[in-house]
């Protein structure tokens, strides 16, 4: 069937679409594009390689992790106002450092910006019905970045030396911003599943190493750094 224009309706029958990238057609062309599509993928990559590198020693299991001060402890997000799966396996870690006698306090960094969600009284409420006692625990309630959670440790609560735990894709990038910090950072990796979550953690970090990498050249204040807060070493000092 054919469709007639409509009466007087001037100019071409088809409006031209958008035009579409060619490829090269001759062979210095295409070297160069291939040239500048391998230099993209290097630089892309060299962030994750950076994370991989300088962490390569510092990372280690429950079982024989240096002893250690404080751990620290990342957010993971809540469920109902209770701890994710994923943020429960990094407190029971936790836990069994601290029973173990491998670290005497905990420190527990995450976001607290609305009033209906506060993932340290969440994971502080998950440790003392664990066995933590409670004087053994303190809550950073700006960590809202990887970034932010290690400057405020070192800068806030005194943090000189830290076991952190976290999942095993995202240890490294922990380690390797606390160690740009100023905290002597070892690294326990978490177990975990290898379900949508994980395979969803393990693509974000590909991004997130590269503000990593911005984050330790940089080093740009936190988005919330307020006073110093003695916490830390009054945990330490009644312990002791």
């Amino acid at each position: 069937m054919r469709i007639r224009r409509p009466r007087g309706l001037r100019g071409p029958r088809w409006l031209p679409g958008p035009r579409r990238p060619r490829w090269p057609r001759t062979r210095a062309g295409q070297r160069r594009l291939l040239w500048a599509l391998m230099a993209g993928c290097v630089l892309a990559l060299l962030p994750a390689t950076w994370l991989r590198l300088s962490t390569a020693d510092r990372l280690r299991t429950t079982a024989d992790v240096p002893r250690a001060g404080v751990a620290v402890v990342f957010g993971a997000g809540l469920w109902q106002g209770k701890p994710s799966p994923y943020l429960a396996h990094r407190l029971d870690a936790a836990v069994t450092l601290y029973r173990a006698g491998r670290i005497e306090v905990v420190l527990v960094t995450g976001d607290n910006s609305r009033e209906d969600y506060d993932e340290p009284d969440a994971m502080r409420a998950y440790l003392t019905a664990h066995g933590v006692p409670d004087r053994r625990i303190v809550s950073d309630y700006a960590g809202f970045d990887t970034w932010d959670s290690c400057v405020r440790a070192k800068r806030i609560f005194g943090v000189d030396r830290a076991v952190l735990i976290s999942q095993d894709f995202h240890i490294r990038r922990a380690v390797a911003l606390c160690e740009a910090a100023g905290v002597d950072s070892y690294g326990v990796a978490v177990a975990a599943e290898h379900d949508v979550t994980w395979y969803y953690g393990g693509t974000r970090e590909l991004f997130a190493a590269g503000k990593a990498a911005l984050d330790a050249v940089f080093r740009p204040d936190p988005r919330f750094l307020g006073p110093r807060e003695p916490g830390v070493a009054r945990a330490l000092a009644a312990g002791r």
